[in-house]
């Protein structure tokens, strides 16, 4: 199926023998088998079959062969969360005495497996900062091994080039590993510019109504069969249920991503002409820094906006205070507008320094802009300020 709308909706596993039209729920832990020889070939492998559901399971199957599609990918594998997904893929792929080159623009969560857990194997990370694209390479060493980034990035909504860095991945022979989590493969498919991974915490705009925890790798069939094999025996697996959740989800991501980014164009022009706000970025903005790059790689500017507040962080938490209609949560991704202050809360626990080396200031708002009516959610964000 070519269409991406299309393949989203008709790709499913075969009707049962009840012949449903809407693929059902596989709610068992374990299947069984026809005799002794079927059990047999079936754990060497020899012929493809569920064996348990920590391994595989129908609504799995379809969920992870819709995002394979979806990313252009040759296969993966879907975990509990988006953490499940980036730690199973690092730790499947590298060994001690590996390195990594990452942008240090990441969620805070994978910058904690890179400076706290990852360096007790002894598997070191270097960070480049999202100004330094064009010097990346000094920090790539004999042994690195992965190169690693998220674009857009979270909180500060960059942009990287991802054609560039997929011909740095290949002229160094390195594993290019991209999150596309702000951009969701509706917007952009990293594999397309050379990512041989590319990772999702599916509980974002994937699910889109905050219901459910999933997350997924896909990209190269034999990179992706050792972080099967590596979940296959650590059991970070997706659940039956939430996979069947998130798949359906999948058939109105196309339709909900193209609102979602239609109203978030609307909040960012508004905010930039407020005279309250300092600065605003929003990949589609003619003010962003990569604005550019973004209309290369992206079909549309996602719905992210973060923009700083005059005042700083004592006017970044009364702007909360005052909101009304728009949700203050840590997620994003969601049917509602969502709104958190990183200073104060996420990134809280982190330096100011190292918060504005990763472009956080004291007065920096992430707005994931949901699927209200739009001048419902300008208004609440125009009576705050």
């Amino acid at each position: 199926m070519k269409n991406f709308e299309t393949a989203a909706i008709r790709s499913q596993i075969e009707r049962s023998g009840f012949d449903e039209h809407s693929s059902p729920l596989y709610l068992t832990s374990s299947f069984v088998f026809e005799d002794a020889e079927d059990m047999r070939a079936s754990f060497a492998e020899e012929k493809p079959k569920n064996l348990y559901s920590r391994f595989s399971n129908p609504n799995l199957t379809e969920l992870i062969d819709k995002v394979s599609q979806m990313e252009g990918a040759e296969s993966g594998y879907a975990f509990a969360t988006g953490m499940a997904a980036i730690f199973s893929t690092f730790s499947a792929l590298l060994e001690s005495g590996d390195h990594v080159v990452s942008c240090r623009s990441v969620f805070g969560s994978t910058h904690t497996l890179f400076t706290k857990y990852f360096p007790k194997w002894k598997i070191e990370t270097d960070y480049f900062k999202p100004k330094e694209t064009l010097s990346v390479e000094k920090y790539i060493k004999p042994n690195t091994k992965i190169l690693y980034l998220e674009t857009p990035t979270n909180p500060a909504v960059d942009v990287l080039d991802l054609e560039y860095f997929g011909r740095i991945a290949k002229k160094h022979g390195l594993i290019f590993v991209v999150d596309n989590c702000f951009a969701t493969p509706y917007l952009q498919n990293p594999i397309k510019y050379g990512a041989d991974i590319v990772v999702h915490s599916a509980t974002k705009l994937m699910d889109g109504q905050g219901r459910v925890l999933g997350g997924i790798a896909v990209g190269r069939k034999d990179l992706i069969q050792e972080i099967y094999l590596f979940a296959r025996n650590t059991g970070p697996s997706l659940s039956p249920f939430n996979a069947w959740i998130l798949s359906k989800s999948l058939e109105t991501l196309a339709v909900r991503v193209e609102k979602h980014a239609e109203n978030a164009l609307k909040v960012a022009l508004f905010l930039e002409s407020h005279p309250c706000i300092k600065s605003v970025k929003y990949p589609f903005l003619l003010s962003h820094p990569q604005h550019s790059i973004a209309k290369k790689q992206m079909k549309l500017g996602g719905n992210i906006v973060a923009f700083e507040l005059k005042g700083g962080l004592k006017t970044g938490r009364e702007f909360l205070d005052k909101i009304k209609l728009c949700s203050l949560c840590a997620n994003l991704g969601d049917t509602r507008t969502i709104l958190t202050h990183p200073a104060s809360t996420t990134h809280s626990k982190l330096s100011e320094e190292d918060r504005l080396e990763v472009g956080i200031t004291p007065g920096l708002v992430r707005c994931s802009v949901g699927l209200e009516n739009v001048e419902d959610i300008i208004s609440d964000l125009h009576q705050a300020l």
